[in-house]
């Protein structure tokens, strides 16, 4: 295998984006998941490269299988509702710091 760990991709957000291979090698896993993941849309690239975001997903998903034995559409789901709670409690927190205003 060969790919250059030191190339630095930047999003036009400013964001530093990696490369699959690279995804692969810090989340133990192989750039086949990887590219699984991508065609499955549990993970989603911009063109061939990812977040950190979608990086530490793909490590979250491996630890809810191996730890919980979880297959790969239920762990994306309790990261999916995991996501989706955060958000709600943020709004919640966002409303009783201005109460006057929520309504």
């Amino acid at each position: 295998m060969s790919f250059s760990l030191s190339k630095i991709v930047v999003s036009p957000e400013g964001e530093q984006l990696y490369t699959f291979e690279y995804a692969a090698l810090v989340t133990e896993t192989s750039i086949t998941l990887v590219k699984i993941y991508v065609e499955l849309g549990v993970i989603e690239p911009i063109g061939d490269l990812l977040h950190s975001r979608e990086i530490a997903r793909i490590a979250q998903i491996q630890r809810l299988r191996q730890d919980l034995g979880l297959n790969l559409v239920g762990a994306a789901m309790v990261l999916d509702m995991a996501q989706e709670i955060a958000q709600l409690r943020a709004q919640v927190r966002a409303y009783q710091s201005h109460p006057s205003s929520a309504l």
